[in-house]
């Protein structure tokens, strides 16, 4: 069992899992299927590509610095209607809601290191542009880890490596967040792929949540 670990961390983020029509959502850390389209893009999969080996790894995400949640407003004219045709009459306004200085360590863990290595190569030379969760939301550091593919389970590699943010003073003895994938318990999320990213079908997943202690950078 081999894990690769990425650095999700930015000024802005989104991770909508339930997002319908005007409003946009977010979660408060990444969804799999955000996650994996970055996967995609790095790896220069079509939408229309299948995803099943992806889908099929476990993942774990570390919350090193919980985001602060906000909201935005857009506005669209010329929206389709029930007929398809552009109505440009018509003004939609569009709550967009996101997170703000987070940063967050994803891990996905899986059988076959060869396609985690091929992950870890593609998040150093991506061939499409990453981005968190939204395409205008790019990375404020590299996705990728130098030292971000291990062989140890998940678990112990969540709990072993530096915390990404460096903690205040008051603030280094405090646990971090962290889910966990988890083949028959806990919370269910709906953001598991089941078909090409093109067809917009996701099943649930459990995910565990539990607390854990990281080095900070200067004690690593």
């Amino acid at each position: 069992m081999a894990t690769l670990l990425m650095r999700l961390q930015g000024p802005l983020q989104s991770w909508g899992t339930s997002s319908r029509f005007d409003e946009r959502d977010t979660q408060l850390e990444p969804s799999k299927s955000g996650v994996l389209g970055l996967v995609c893009a790095a790896l220069g999969r079509d939408r229309s590509e299948p995803v099943e080996d992806l889908a099929g790894l476990r993942m774990g995400v570390r919350v090193d610095r919980e985001g602060v949640p906000m909201r935005d407003f857009q506005t669209a004219t010329g929206v389709l209607i029930a007929t398809g045709k552009p109505n440009l009459g018509r003004t939609v306004v569009s709550p967009r809601f996101f997170l703000s200085d987070a940063a967050f360590l994803v891990g996905l863990e899986g059988d076959d290191e060869s396609l985690l290595a091929q992950i870890q190569a593609a998040l150093r030379a991506p061939v499409w542009p990453l981005a968190l969760g939204r395409k205008s939301f790019v990375p404020g550091c590299p996705v990728w880890l130098p030292d971000g593919l291990s062989a140890l389970p998940l678990l112990e590699v969540l709990k072993s490596y530096p915390r990404l943010a460096q903690a205040q003073r008051a603030d280094k003895d405090k646990p971090l967040r962290c889910l966990l994938e988890d083949p028959a318990e806990g919370a269910v999320r709906l953001d598991q792929p089941v078909a090409p990213f093109a067809e917009r079908r996701f099943g649930p997943r459990f995910v565990k949540s539990e607390v854990m202690y990281a080095p900070d950078q200067t004690d690593a």
